[in-house]
């Protein structure tokens, strides 16, 4: 669930019974479409049921288990309806596909409450934009710095519809789902617009995500887990301070969730995980290995081999560490030629060397050998090489793959269990590490970009 305001997408009569985990409705105008339910698991998005609706519009949706959290239907044509399945009975009745504004929950208080905040809520947003945009020219203007009445009238609707939000917030029964459910929501659609206008609000978004908890069961039945902690870490990235202060924030918040979810073994590695996932994607890698050691170093919880092995790698291969030497001792080729003159990777001598872990079945490696074959000439001419560590099996496939490559391809049919894998701790393909001549690594590129940025930075 991206948006509030996605709400309804299509025209509805429907029951959904929590206790009996069946929905069941009328879509007159989607009879022979297929229907799902769908709901979260953590970060995953899970089916409860599937049927078809008939020729009169009519469906029943049973769920195989018990299901408490924010959930949608989504039919053939990619209409979706969210909705929050937490009462004995939800009954919707719609009058038009392209007028969601028509859709009434008749019985499910909790759904009107979800309908109601996500459109007064954004109302209140539209026009606090436009009442902050004004503040300033009233403020600062020197024909309208003596318009004190217009400005005491601008400082007090703000205050105002900020006080609204929060009342409505606060006046919600906390037995509902909703009471817990759109703070959280709230939350992530600040986070943003903090970033970018309201850099006010920033220490209290930060405050309020280190206030969740995130051994709450409700959580991973949100579909908002991703949401949560992208938000926020984007938010830490953006807010405008000096790199070592946006990790030392980054840190705060990675020693937050540790604490937080300690004795909670399987929360700790998909949550941890998935933050690592991220923080590479932004190649924020000085935040991430502040993760990996934070977590390497504790003892109160399990680790999964996988995500250890992750770890590990930040320990064992973070920039200025000197890696182990790779020797070829399998099948060695430039151009599609065999070659032998070159046994180990210290023999060659280049200024820098790029190694590339792939296979001929890994998508990004497919995507990336153009890019690079553009720049190889240029880096070359400079100073840095290639060689490329395959992780095929199959001999043919090797060959077939790399048959043109300029650069030195190596491979030993080994697949995953190539010691030069393992040595360099690779649990994924592409995985790139850039060499000085010494062994000592550069940098951990996360793409093609990032190489040739360097290669431009700093090698004349």
């Amino acid at each position: 669930m991206k948006q509030l305001l996605t709400l309804v997408v299509f025209q509805i009569i429907i029951v959904c019974s929590v206790q009996a985990q069946q929905v069941s409705g009328q879509l007159k105008h989607k009879s022979g479409q297929d229907i799902k339910l769908f709901g979260y698991n953590g970060f995953e998005t899970i089916e409860l049921a599937s049927s078809t609706i008939d020729s009169l519009g009519n469906f029943v949706l049973s769920c195989t288990t018990d299901y408490n959290g924010m959930a949608y239907l989504e039919t053939s044509d990619n209409g979706h309806l969210f909705i929050v399945v937490n009462e004995s009975s939800i009954i919707i009745k719609g009058t038009h596909l392209q007028q969601p504004d028509s859709i009434v929950f008749e019985n499910s208080i909790e759904n009107r409450l979800f309908t109601q905040y996500a459109v007064e809520h954004n109302q209140r947003e539209a026009a606090l934009a436009g009442w902050k945009y004004l503040l300033p020219q009233y403020k600062d203007v020197v024909q309208l710095k003596k318009q004190k009445k217009p400005l005491t009238i601008i400082q007090n609707e703000i205050q105002r519809l900020i006080s609204e939000d929060k009342q409505f917030l606060q006046n919600i029964n906390k037995s509902t789902y909703v009471s817990w459910f759109l703070p959280l929501r709230k939350l992530i659609d600040d986070m943003p617009l903090s970033a970018q206008r309201y850099t006010e609000r920033i220490p209290q978004n930060i405050a309020d995500f280190r206030s969740i908890d995130f051994t709450d069961y409700r959580l991973y039945y949100s579909g908002i887990m991703d949401d949560l902690l992208i938000g926020h870490y984007l938010l830490l990235e953006n807010m405008g301070q000096s790199l070592d202060s946006i990790y030392v924030q980054m840190n705060l918040s990675s020693d937050y969730l540790i604490t937080n979810l300690e004795g909670y073994d399987e929360l700790v590695n998909k949550v941890t995980d998935f933050v690592f996932g991220l923080m590479e994607k932004r190649s924020l890698f000085t935040a991430s290995e502040y993760l990996a050691l934070a977590l390497l170093t504790q003892n109160s919880c399990l680790l999964d081999s996988n995500l250890e092995n992750k770890l590990e790698s930040y320990r064992a291969m973070k920039v200025g560490n000197i890696v182990s030497d790779i020797k070829f001792s399998g099948i060695t080729k430039i151009n599609g030629e065999e070659i032998n003159n070159i046994t180990t990777l210290s023999e060659l001598n280049n200024k820098a060397t790029l190694v590339i872990f792939g296979a001929s079945w890994c998508p990004g490696c497919v995507e990336d050998i153009p890019k690079i074959t553009r720049y190889y000439n240029k880096w070359k001419a400079k100073g840095l090489d290639i060689v490329f560590v395959s992780l095929d099996t199959d001999k043919e496939a090797f060959t077939k793959f790399t048959k043109e490559f300029p650069w030195l391809s190596f491979c030993d049919l080994q697949g995953w269990e190539t010691k030069a894998a393992k040595d360099y701790y690779v649990f994924s393909t592409p995985t790139m590490f850039l060499l000085d001549n010494e062994r000592r690594i550069l940098i951990r590129p996360v793409s093609v970009e990032h190489v040739n940025a360097w290669v431009e930075q700093k090698m004349d």
